[in-house]
């Protein structure tokens, strides 16, 4: 944990919505004029895409679980590397995975390269003069024999949509964005499986701030729905870790009285209707940072 070199993660399973709580993070760091070293959870798996092909055919022959959630598939170790480093002296080493052309004619033109969609660009340092390293991924409180991310990481926010919306809004993704089938998706559903239970779902015990979107619609059978629900038929839970109140000053009354028509589940959780997500996540998360920075400065 570091108070001079902060180390931020957004953790969450595939199509879980990381992308909506990283867009509050970006809006929060471009309004304050905060310089982000920014990590991608994907860079820190073990294999390309053919080799990741390769391998996870050879466990499937063998009757084993392997997928991109559980430690086979990932360098655990590289990462908790990478969030110590950057706490104790803001340095560090990252890489990018090319998932498309358009990323992979960007980095190729930056490098001098010749990479192709599906690979890893070099290992290269932390550009020097951030202010805060943010990680956006599946693992970004992953703990397990020989790792511990998430003992060096300072503010830890988890998205975690129930199961069926997620699965919903993972077979909606996979079919737009990748051509995938619902019978495609679904058979990555459950290989993955074990690897959810035993190395995604723990990490939200950990988490400081969890947000939960919850449908407000039937989604009873999520493998037949084609329509994602949307944000206005939806309530999100937030939910903070015991203590994290405290520690990040959390102003309950503050959040209920800007929040129209929100209101405590619990003493450590508010609801909010699903349109507001993104507006109480500026409004939780830019005074947490704030004090990141505060802190960061006294130190200098």
């Amino acid at each position: 944990m570091s108070k001079r070199h902060p180390v931020v993660a957004v953790t969450g399973s595939s199509g879980a919505g990381t992308t909506t709580v990283k867009r509050a993070f970006e809006y929060i760091f471009t309004r304050e004029g905060i310089t982000p070293a920014v990590v991608e959870g994907d860079s820190y798996h073990r294999y390309e895409r053919g080799p990741m092909k390769e391998a996870m055919a050879a466990a499937i022959a063998r009757g084993e679980t392997f997928s991109h959630f559980g430690p086979e598939a990932n360098i655990f170790n590289k990462l908790e590397e990478l969030f110590r480093s950057y706490g104790q002296n803001g340095s560090g080493e990252k890489r990018y995975y090319l998932h498309s052309p358009e990323e992979a004619e960007e980095h190729n033109e930056r490098l001098g390269t010749s990479l192709e969609p599906g690979q890893f660009t070099p290992w290269e340092p932390i550009p020097t003069g951030t202010d805060v390293l943010f990680y956006e991924g599946l693992h970004g409180g992953v703990v397990g024999e020989g790792y511990d991310v998430a003992s060096v990481v300072d503010l830890l926010v988890g998205v975690v949509p129930i199961t069926n919306l997620e699965w919903i809004q993972k077979i909606s993704r996979d079919n737009a964005e990748r051509g995938y089938s619902a019978e495609a998706t679904v058979d990555t559903i459950l290989r993955r499986m074990p690897d959810y239970i035993n190395h995604i779902c723990p990490q939200f015990s950990r988490t400081d701030i969890n947000f939960q979107r919850v449908p407000t619609v039937d989604t009873s059978n999520p493998f037949q729905i084609r329509g994602i629900p949307t944000a206005d038929e939806s309530f999100v839970i937030i939910h903070f870790r015991k203590g994290a109140r405290e520690k990040w000053g959390i102003d309950f009354p503050y959040l209920l009285d800007m929040i129209h028509d929100s209101f405590m589940s619990s003493p450590t959780s508010i609801v909010v209707n699903g349109g507001k997500m993104s507006f109480a996540m500026e409004l939780i998360l830019t005074p947490i940072i704030h004090r990141m920075i505060e802190e960061k400065k006294k130190l200098h």
